[in-house]
């Protein structure tokens, strides 16, 4: 009963990925037309003012016109490639792309080429926007850019791991890859979603800032939850040890908390929109916390150590990500000269993001070195491996 459970919500899971990627598709590909051609159809504008107002639309992009016109064969290649990806994602994902090595390579390469194009072109628009000019100010500009580079190289070593032939950690980059590229449609949703929840005759902007709280923890969660799902193993070959022991797990939770302590205070600060932002932030972190806190504990009762691993690393980065966003927020303060409200709102959107990216290298990390162990005990080198385990295990 429990299997087919799992399956039927995985399957729910995959069915809902694939119709959000597809339907974002044209709306991802027209929706600069109208700055290259006005009057052009644009899809995503036409819906989401039929889900809110039209006025709620036209208040926004119109003062996108010049940060968009400086920079807009750049943005139409970003965005048209971009609606390319959400295509190809579901595609080289298939299981039945998968079984076919030759192809699903094919689509690999097309995959990873596309990426590094359309991240080119946001490149170039973010290099010639200043942070104050982007929609939503600098906050947004400074998520952005991180998105940007988390997407580039999660892509890059995937094709390392590609080529190493180290499949488990190739597909966990690129699950991570397309998490971020899944910010994009997920946003436009909330766009639509969000004006029905919040109070009314609030802009988009204010309805963005909102949206980015979270967004970052939400898509990096759904990789680790992806790739749970399909890496089926109980433990790694010479495994050993635990990397994220208790001692490590209880210093992680204290720091964590204490930033958590930081953050809402500083939130509250700042009033109505502070608390707003607070909340939006904190409901899917408690979420996302119970999930892996969970499901670290249960690995460990039905004996599946390398998923108990996988969670507790995840789980121990989660923690850390207020510490880092606290410091991110008092750098953009100190050397950006931001405003408090907005330098915490760029450290606290990029925060789960950035320290995602770091758990998934400490799980690449982890893998290699349980493959190390194994070939030297392999040579013949097993007792110098056993030795050296002991000093890795509990880092």
């Amino acid at each position: 009963m429990d299997r087919l459970k799992r399956v039927g919500w995985g399957r729910v899971a995959t069915v809902t990925v694939v119709a959000v990627c597809v339907g974002y598709a044209p709306i991802a590909m027209t929706e600069l037309w109208p700055y290259a051609r006005p009057g052009a159809p644009a899809f995503g504008e036409w819906l989401l003012g039929k889900a809110v107002s039209p006025r709620y639309v036209a208040d926004a992009l119109a003062t996108r016109i010049g940060p968009y016109g400086r920079s807009l064969v750049p943005l139409i290649l970003h965005s048209v490639l971009g609606g390319a990806l959400m295509l190809l994602g579901p595609v080289q994902l298939s299981s039945a792309v998968r079984r076919r090595v030759r192809l699903h390579r094919a689509v690999g390469v097309v995959y990873a080429l596309t990426v590094y194009a359309s991240m080119a072109g946001a490149a170039v628009y973010l290099a010639r926007t200043a942070p104050r000019d982007a929609f939503d100010g600098e906050s947004f500009w400074l998520v952005l850019a991180t998105i940007l580079v988390g997407t580039t190289l999660s892509v890059t070593f995937g094709v390392l791991a590609a080529l190493g032939r180290l499949p488990d950690l190739h597909q966990r980059w690129m699950l991570l890859c397309y998490g971020y590229l899944m910010t994009a449609p997920l946003l436009r949703l909330e766009w639509g979603a969000l004006p029905w929840i919040l109070p009314d005759g609030l802009p988009m902007e204010d309805v963005n800032r909102v949206a980015i709280m979270h967004l970052g923890s939400v898509v990096v969660f759904g990789a680790l939850l992806a790739s749970r799902a399909m890496d089926r193993r109980d433990a790694l070959p010479q495994q050993g040890g635990t990397w994220a022991a208790w001692p490590v797990l209880a210093v992680a939770h204290v720091a964590g908390a204490a930033a958590l302590v930081w953050i809402g205070r500083s939130f509250l600060d700042f009033g109505a929109e502070g608390r707003r932002l607070l909340v939006a932030f904190l409901l899917p972190y408690a979420a996302t916390y119970s999930v892996m806190a969970v499901r670290q504990r249960v690995a460990g009762r039905r004996g599946r150590p390398w998923a108990r691993e996988e969670w507790r690393l995840h789980l121990t980065a989660l923690c850390l990500a207020p510490v880092f966003s606290v410091a991110a927020t008092l750098c953009f303060e100190r050397y950006m000269h931001l405003d408090g409200l907005t330098a915490l709102s760029a450290g606290v959107g990029i925060g789960c993001g950035v320290l995602a990216f770091a758990a998934t290298t400490a799980v690449s990390l982890r893998v290699l070195y349980a493959r190390e162990v194994a070939r030297r005990q392999a040579m013949g080198g097993g007792s110098e491996a056993s030795a050296a385990a002991p000093d890795l295990a509990h880092i």
